[in-house]
């Protein structure tokens, strides 16, 4: 049996109301035609390969800087004397620069090393739980490979989120049938609930360095995503758990979104799903540089023979 469900607006309310502003100003002539608002969002790097660049990068231009003024000191002396507001205010840039990329540098460094170990355990933890939603959503979709190794069906499963289309189709006919429906609640239900117990366990060690903050940010997008649908699904379909009935009363997404019609929801889940897979993906490829395998196998003994 299908389910029949009115198409809510896809746009929340709080857009709504920065439009409806951005027009008021307009015609007030307090906004240009040309100029529009955008909205806020995280500031983070693209990758945390580029946020590693980036600051590498700044502390090697401060000791650029740094050389370039000790050799300007020799060559043009005389210039600098004749200036001496100017060369004290180069060198003061110069101290900041110094100060803050390269001794910052040195000090992250030291973070990172000094919680490396726990810091790639909890990557593995994440890698886990974004690989449990991804999966997770293949697995009510009928999309899961089982006729494969554990590490061919990844690979392959990972190849089916990818594709947009396809994914998209299988996910809409889950939204729309009764029994898929219900079975996707549960699982969103158990992803959020897993999602909040790992990131509430390991953020506060993840926020000691930087790089690290980085990753855990782009966990709880993962994890907000998931916690927002809950909430929308165990307001609009109450389960029979007293506790999630409790805390879907609470939730702020009912008064944002309204109930989620097929095309919404089939379209949020698979771009939680494909997020979910990006971060399987990066956060896996990070984890083992922060702490080698090599070291490992030389700590356990289970290095091969030479």
């Amino acid at each position: 049996m299908r389910r029949a469900r009115a198409l809510p607006s896809r746009r929340p309310v709080a857009r709504r109301t920065v439009k409806q502003t951005d027009e008021a100003q307009r015609a007030k002539g307090t906004v240009h035609p040309g100029m529009r608002r955008r909205p806020s969002g995280p500031r983070r790097a693209r990758s945390i390969e580029s946020y590693l660049r980036q600051t590498r990068l700044l502390a090697i231009l401060a000791l650029v800087a740094l050389v370039a003024g000790v050799v300007s000191d020799f060559t043009s002396g005389s210039f600098w004397g004749r200036h001496p507001l100017l060369a004290g205010l180069a060198a003061s840039v110069l101290v900041v620069m110094l100060s803050v990329a390269v001794i910052n540098e040195v000090l992250e460094r030291r973070r990172r090393q000094r919680w490396s170990i726990l810091a790639q355990y909890v990557m593995f933890e994440l890698v886990r739980n974004a690989r449990m939603i991804w999966l997770g959503v293949l697995e009510v979709a009928g999309l899961l490979p089982t006729d494969a190794n554990q590490r061919e069906s990844i690979d392959m499963s990972a190849q089916v989120v990818r594709d947009t289309t396809r994914l998209a189709a299988a996910v809409r006919k889950i939204v729309g049938d009764d029994d898929a429906h219900a079975r996707l609640h549960r699982d969103i239900a158990f992803f959020a609930e897993h999602a909040d117990e790992v990131l509430g366990r390991w953020a506060a060690v993840m926020l000691n360095a930087e790089v690290y903050a980085e990753i855990i940010d782009r966990h709880v997008e993962l994890a907000g995503d998931i916690a927002w649908i809950g909430g929308l699904l165990d307001t609009s379909h109450p389960p029979d758990d007293v506790r999630r009935q409790r805390r879907a009363r609470g939730s702020p997404a009912v008064q944002i979104e309204n109930e989620p019609g097929v095309e919404w929801l089939a379209d949020r889940i698979v771009v939680i799903a494909q997020l979910a897979e990006a971060l399987d993906r990066g956060t896996l490829e990070l984890a083992p540089r922060i702490v080698p395998v090599q070291w490992w196998e030389a700590r356990l003994g289970t290095a091969p023979p030479a």
